[in-house]
C-alpha cells in the first residue's frame, strides 16, 4: 500500500508541475499573441497614415482642385487593364512614397483610362476620347502636364507645358524629368 500512496503523491506533484508548466506556457502564448496583435495594429496604423494619392478621373473636378490650391494638373493617359508600359510605370514609379510626396506637393493628378476590360460610364469615355484627340495620344502610357486657364471668352483652356511616358530609373529619374517640366527643381 506505501507503493500506491506514494505513486498517488509523485502523480499528483507531477501534475501539479505539469499543470504549472502549461499555465506559463499559456501566459507566454498569450503574451506572444498579444505582441502579434499589437504589432500588427501598430504596421496597420502606419500604413494607413501614410499620405495616399488621389486620381482625379472627371476633369472638370480636377480642374476646380488645379485652380484653388494653383497646381497644374497631371494627365496620366493609361490602359490601366491591358498596358505593360503603364503598369510597369505606376509599380515602379506612382506607388512609391518619393512620388507620392512629390505629387502631393507640386500637381493635381488626372488617370484618363482607356480599359479594354473594366466597366466604365459613356460621360467618362467621351470625355476621355476628346482629351486623347485634343493631346494627339498616340501611345501609351503619355502623361501630359498642363496648366488650366480661362480664356477671354469664359471658356477652360488647356494650355501645355510638357509631357513624358515611361522614363526608367525610378521616381527619383521620373520626378527629376517632371521637375523640369514644370520648371521646379
Amino acid at each position: 500500500m506505501k507503493k500506491d500512496i506514494s505513486f498517488k503523491k509523485y502523480s499528483l506533484a507531477r501534475c501539479l508541475i505539469e499543470t504549472h508548466k502549461m499555465i506559463n506556457f499559456e501566459k507566454k502564448s498569450k503574451m506572444k499573441n498579444l505582441t502579434l496583435i499589437l504589432l500588427f495594429i501598430t504596421f496597420a496604423s502606419v500604413s494607413f497614415s501614410q499620405e495616399k494619392l488621389v486620381w482625379h478621373e472627371d476633369l472638370n473636378e480636377a480642374v476646380a482642385i488645379s485652380q484653388k490650391e494653383n497646381k497644374p494638373l497631371m494627365l496620366f493617359f493609361t490602359g490601366s487593364d491591358w498596358c505593360g508600359w503603364c503598369i510597369r510605370l505606376q509599380k515602379e514609379v506612382f506607388f512609391k512614397p518619393e512620388f507620392t510626396k512629390w505629387a502631393s506637393e507640386n500637381v493635381v493628378l488626372v488617370e484618363l483610362d482607356y480599359p479594354r476590360k473594366k466597366a466604365q460610364s459613356k460621360e467618362l469615355k467621351a470625355q476621355n476620347s476628346q482629351l486623347q484627340q485634343q493631346f494627339q495620344v498616340r501611345g501609351y502610357p503619355t502623361i501630359w502636364f498642363v496648366k488650366a486657364e480661362k480664356n477671354s471668352s469664359g471658356q477652360m483652356n488647356l494650355s501645355q507645358l510638357g509631357k513624358t511616358g515611361y522614363v526608367k530609373g525610378g521616381p527619383s529619374v521620373w520626378i527629376s524629368g517632371a521637375a523640369q517640366i514644370l520648371g521646379r527643381k
